[in-house]
């Protein structure tokens, strides 16, 4: 089972490890910054499912890291913790796009309840969460539930699971580039040099099945990923 990534910014180093160490105990994958000039930099070099960001931090504070994390990934679920009980603070926070807001001292139960909760939500946050089973592109039609691509009213074409997969993820981000190891974490589970070949394969299948619409492209991004060109759209 892949674990969900949590990305923690909390600059209180004893709070900041206990909480670390109590959300991997929780099967749980953390990355922990402990200063908020870093926060978005270092968001920006991973993959998470949630975000869990202090609201009061030095030099940066959570809610410009969270409103820069909006930015970049609109569906990414957050979580702020915060000493203050302001409900001025607690309005901005949830104005921001906040799913939750906890305040300190808080049981740590309850913290991972919270977490589990709005993953379930959001089946895996991110911008890959789930929106609809039939997708259209172009002049295809994708079921992703059945992994069956139309070309206007040819015969459908099924695909792999890991096929319908990459293509699912590359239509989600039609138009933007798929991180390579985004897609190689969510899809394989992992990101070794020989997942990474065996996701050029796929890539090469889809490019087949998709060359009968001229306004669709599926190109390389060297050292990043893939991007799904739909012109007209």
């Amino acid at each position: 089972m892949i674990k969900k990534k949590i990305f923690l910014v909390e600059d209180d180093l004893n709070f900041g490890s206990v909480m670390k160490s109590y959300l991997e105990m929780n099967d749980f994958e953390v990355h922990w910054v402990n200063d908020g000039k870093y926060a978005v930099d270092e968001f920006t070099k991973g993959y998470y499912d949630l975000c869990v960001l202090d609201v009061m931090l030095p030099h940066v504070d959570g809610f410009t890291i969270a409103t820069a994390i909006k930015k970049y990934n609109s569906a990414m679920p957050i979580v702020f913790l915060t000493a203050k009980t302001l409900k001025e603070d607690m309005i901005k926070g949830f104005s921001l796009g906040a799913d939750d807001y906890i305040t300190k001292p808080f049981d740590s139960d309850v913290l991972i309840y919270k977490i589990k909760a709005i993953l379930k939500r959001n089946q895996g946050g991110g911008k890959t969460a789930i929106i609809e089973d039939i997708l259209n592109f172009g002049c295809f039609t994708f079921d992703y539930k059945k992994r069956s691509l139309v070309f206007n009213n040819d015969p459908e074409v099924k695909l792999s699971p890991k096929e319908g997969d990459l293509l699912f993820h590359l239509i989600q981000n039609k138009n933007q580039v798929l991180e390579r190891n985004f897609a190689l974490d969510k899809i394989w589970g992992e990101k070794g040099y020989f997942t990474a070949r065996s996701m050029d394969v796929y890539i090469t299948k889809l490019r087949k099945y998709l060359k009968q619409d001229i306004n669709i492209e599926i190109v390389n991004i060297h050292g990043s990923g893939y991007i799904l060109k739909v012109d007209n759209e």
